[in-house]
Formats: C-alpha cells, sequence, structure tokens
C-alpha cells in the first residue's frame, strides 16, 4: 500500500524563535555526552485523524507554526546550527525547517489500520530528505526538521527528525510534548522553561580518540530491517510477575518493563537459535536516562544526550534460557550502574562509560564479535507522547526510529493500562518470533 500513497511537498520554510537568542546564549557547547551519541538523524511520527472539529487545516498549520516559534525562544539550541568542529551549535535563530505537504487520500479507518498493520507507510511521512542524511552531510543539515502532511479529510501526519550528536529521546519526546501543551493552550514564550542548557559545564568535552576503542562507539552493524507491533498482554505479564514472585525465583518484585524486556531477549535468541542452530552470547543495549540521578541538581532536565547505553551481557549456560536469569541480569546490571553514579564525580562517570563500551561494545569478546547477537530495548513507558495533544486530540499511532539497527521500542498504550512493541528486526528473525508460540502467549491481538 505504501506505493499508493503521494505526500506532495507544497512549502519549505525556517521556523525562527519568536524572540532572538541573547548574544551569550548564541555558543551551546556540545557534551561528552553529546560526543558520543550516534551520528544519524532520528525521525519520529504522529498521526492525526480529523476529529471533526470546527477548526481549519489552515488554522491548524498556523497555530503549530506560531507555537513552534515560541518554544524555541526557550529550546534555542534547536534552531541553531553545528559549528564547523562539531563542537558547538552556533544560535543564531537561523531555524528549524518546517515542510508543509498534502497527501493524496482521506486518513480514514481503512487507512489507519494499514498504517498499524504496515509500519511502512510511517516512512512515507519521514520529513523529506532525512533519508538522504548520512553521517557526510550530518553536520550540515538544520537540528531538527518538522514535517506537516494534510489529508483530504483534514486529518494530519506530524513527523519530526532530531539530530542525534544534539538531542537525544528524553530531549526530542520532551520537547514535542510541551510543544503540543504550547499549542494548545496558547502558553506565552516567557512562561516556557521546562529545559537547562549547561551539560558542557558538567560534563565538558572530552578527546574521545584517547578514552574509547574505535569500534566502542558510532560502530554498529547495519541491517535491512522490518518493522512489527505487538501490544503485550498484561493480565499474562501480571501472571507471569506472581509466578516468580512466588515460587522464590526472584527475590524482588520486577516491573513491566523488566519483564517484558526479558521475555524480549528470549524471543530474540530463540530466533537466532532456530537460524544459526545454537544459543548466541548476547549484548543488549538499555539507554538509561541519567537525568535526576546524579548528585548535579542542574543535570535534572538538560537539554542534549544524557544517557548512558548501558551493555547487559548474556552468556549462555547450557540449552536453558530461563525468564527469570534474564530479569535478574536486567535489574542487577541497571542498578549497579545508577547507584555507582549516583554518587560518582563527572569525571569517574566518563570512565565508567569508557569502560562499559569498550568492554561490552569494542571489546572482541562481545559487541566486536560477529557471533554475538546484538540490539537494544528502550522504554519509552514514562513518556507522554500518546497524550501529544495539540488542540485536535491525541495520536491514534506513533511510529519511531530510522530502521538502522535491532531495536525494541516499548511504550504505553492509550489507556496506559498496556505495553505496545515496536520491533524492528531483520526479517528471519521477525518469521520466527511472529510464530513463537512462547512469545505469543503474552501478547494480545
Amino acid at each position: 500500500m505504501a506505493g499508493q500513497i503521494q505526500v506532495e511537498i507544497m512549502s519549505k520554510k525556517l521556523i525562527k524563535p519568536s524572540s532572538p537568542t541573547p548574544k551569550h546564549l548564541q555558543n551551546y557547547k556540545l557534551s561528552f555526552f553529546d560526543q558520543i551519541a550516534e551520528k544519524t538523524h532520528m525521525p519520529f511520527v504522529l498521526f492525526y485523524p480529523h476529529n471533526n472539529s470546527s477548526t481549519t487545516t489552515d488554522s491548524m498549520v498556523q497555530q503549530l507554526e506560531e507555537s513552534l516559534s515560541r518554544i524555541l525562544t526557550h529550546v534555542y539550541p534547536a534552531a541553531g546550527r553545528f559549528d564547523e568542529n562539531n563542537n558547538s551549535i552556533i544560535c543564531q535563530d537561523q531555524g528549524v525547517q518546517l515542510i508543509k505537504a498534502n497527501v493524496n487520500r482521506r486518513m480514514d479507518d481503512e487507512f489507519l489500520q494499514q498504517a498499524h498493520n504496515n509500519l511502512d507507510l510511517a516512512m512515507e511521512f519521514w520529513p523529506q530528505g532525512i533519508k538522504d542524511v548520512d553521517t557526510t552531510n550530518l553536520f550540515a543539515t538544520p537540528i531538527m526538521f518538522v514535517q506537516i502532511a494534510i489529508f483530504q479529510c483534514g486529518g494530519i501526519v506530524l513527523s519530526t527528525s532530531a539530530a542525534h550528536p544534539a538531542i537525544d529521546g528524553w530531549t526530542n519526546f520532551t520537547f514535542i510534548y510541551e510543544w503540543s501543551k504550547v499549542c494548545k493552550l496558547g502558553i506565552p514564550a516567557e512562561k516556557i522553561n521546562f529545559m537547562s542548557f549547561d551539560m558542557a559545564n558538567i560534563f565538558e568535552p572530552r578527546d574521545i580518540t584517547t578514552i574509547f576503542e574505535p569500534s566502542a562507539i558510532f560502530a554498529g552493524k547495519r541491517s535491512k530491517l522490518v518493522a512489527k507491533k505487538f501490544v503485550m498482554d498484561e493480565v499474562s505479564v501480571s501472571k507471569l510477575r506472581d509466578k516468580l514472585t512466588n515460587c522464590n525465583a526472584l527475590s524482588f518484585k520486577p516491573s513491566r518493563v523488566e519483564i517484558i524486556t526479558a521475555i524480549l531477549w528470549r524471543a530474540q535468541l530463540r530466533a537466532s537459535q532456530a537460524i544459526t542452530g545454537k544459543i548466541k552470547p548476547s549484548v543488549m543495549s538499555f539507554p538509561l536516562s541519567l537525568r535526576s540521578k546524579l548528585k548535579y541538581p542542574e543535570a535534572a532536565n538538560p537539554f542534549g544526550n544524557f544517557i548512558i547505553e548501558v551493555p547487559i551481557a548474556y552468556e549462555p549456560k547450557g540449552t536453558d534460557m530461563e525468564l527469570h536469569d534474564f530479569i535478574r541480569l536486567i535489574r542487577e546490571t541497571v542498578q549497579k550502574t545508577v547507584e555507582y553514579c549516583g554518587e560518582a564525580s563527572a569525571d569517574d562517570v566518563v570512565a565508567l562509560v569508557a569502560n562499559l563500551y569498550n568492554k561490552s561494545y569494542g571489546g572482541t569478546e562481545w559487541g566486536a564479535s560477529d557471533d554475538v547477537e546484538e540490539f537494544t530495548c528502550s522504554s519509552l513507558s514514562r513518556f507522554h507522547m500518546q497524550e501529544a495533544d495539540f488542540g485536535w486530540g491525541n495520536p491514534n499511532l506513533m511510529h519511531f526510529g530510522s530502521r538502522h539497527h535491532p531495536v525494541f521500542w516499548l511504550y504505553s498504550t492509550q489507556c496506559g493500562n498496556s505495553i505496545v512493541v515496536q520491533m524492528d528486526l531483520k526479517e528471519k528473525y521477525m518469521d520466527f518470533i511472529e510464530h513463537d508460540q512462547e512469545f505469543l502467549a503474552f501478547t494480545k491481538f
């Protein structure tokens, strides 16, 4: 169906902050965590069906533009450009690239069902030109793109794409959610204040070539991936939690994210075993935001990148792959990292990141080995993206990521009672998992 969709670009313009950025803020220095972020753009797509209100699409677009301009007065680096050395963002109000487009059909129930079943449709609505961005031109492009695609019925697909070396997931999703409030409630620019902008004062840039092995960062094996969504069954997950705690397999009550992550990890390795004939060692990358976890008050809600891609390594023991072993491994590894960072100095945190990445992502025994299964599991369940109401209701569908690496994206359903999993996997792995009864026992349709 993707070939039948035509997204016609109607106009492009730069949206600048509603007030000029003061001179003392016009050179925003990138931090250590920005330096080690993946060199890519990260698209995000939201589908908004027409809600039968009297608001015209022209009015909706105007409100989006005006509110974007107001919020950029606060989040001013998003409207800047990387300097020629890629060490700073020059914040002279160059602007966010805004693209307006028309779509040659209605956003009706049939289309929404197609978009739900075929996640490739979402890629048709990535901001125009994003598919051509790579490491050779990333730093020459705008830091943020926004595209508004208008359907014949008045429905809208709002998509954004942010340069990862400047903006991590927390920054991106928080920006969009706060933008929706600014748009819906008409919040004036002087009342907008939800981020700090001084990460480089705490985690100053380093010579990362002396800290990291060459393959420890920016590596990653890119593959052709397919995507599907599954809704995890809350009843089945709760029963598993009760079973594991009642039989003393675990000495703690696991969270549903820990349980679902373990279910996904085992499903990934079962697929690998079916394809390769053996249970491979595995490294799962678990993005952990350090916001509010350190002893620095100014690091509570900073703009930019502030995550550790916590590597959790699994070494097979025989043929058993018990879920409680995965859950315990996840809990202990993440908890150990959080406890260490809570008391550590900035230099100690940098040293920890270097040690973890070099050992697990760069070492030939793990991340740099072709005989190790690597993937990422990113929990977005604490974000409010399904509540990003710009004034015409909540989004009906969402789509994450750039399809570069195997990822499990976890986020809450609209009612918040269950977890949706968007899987970006190799096709052979997906074919196995969507027929794996042990995995499907924890899902619902």
